[in-house]
């Protein structure tokens, strides 16, 4: 059987994010869930509690989730997965999923990318949506598990101390 990597950074873990894995866990013996350490933007969480959070939502026998901060295809081969899953919402992802998968191919042949298509419910989302609703106060709970919530109401009432309007742009108009 084949195992597969779905990499991201889930800061947070939404509900689309759950989607996919669930969908590709059917696919494959086992669904390794990456959380990157290392992405060129800024995130809310630490890559431990966004790790933490992942595990929480999930209870799968066949998905596991692990941190990395290397090359996607240097992980798939540490752990012998053959395949990349993504996720793709809008035509805006192919573009960059097409270069992604692309430029994975050229590092890694043997390593293929599965895209799954986004459930229609879910096609609006992103955890930068996530953040900032949830950074206005707005009402996430159609868009997260419960202990994202409740990780979100903690992390920004520590950021609201200091800056909170750092993780808040368009949502206001």
């Amino acid at each position: 059987m084949t195992k597969a990597i779905f990499p991201g950074t889930f800061d947070p873990i939404h509900y689309g994010h759950i989607d996919i894995a669930l969908r590709a866990a059917r696919l494959f013996e086992t669904l390794y869930i990456a959380v990157y350490d290392r992405p060129l933007k800024s995130l809310l969480f630490s890559p431990k509690e966004r790790i933490d959070l992942v595990k929480r939502s999930f209870d799968q026998p066949n998905i596991e989730i692990i941190g990395y901060d290397m090359l996607t295809v240097d992980l798939c081969k540490k752990v012998g997965a053959s395949v990349i899953v993504r996720g793709l919402r809008v035509f805006s992802d192919f573009e960059y999923e097409f270069r992604m998968a692309l430029a994975n191919n050229r590092l890694a042949p043997d390593i293929d990318v599965v895209a799954f298509i986004t459930s229609e419910k879910h096609t609006f989302l992103s955890s930068s949506t996530v953040r900032e609703i949830a950074s206005l106060d707005g009402d996430v709970s159609s868009m997260v598990p419960p202990h994202v919530i409740t990780a979100l109401d903690v992390k920004l009432k520590k950021i609201d101390k200091e800056h909170r309007h750092t993780y808040s742009t368009s949502l206001r108009d």
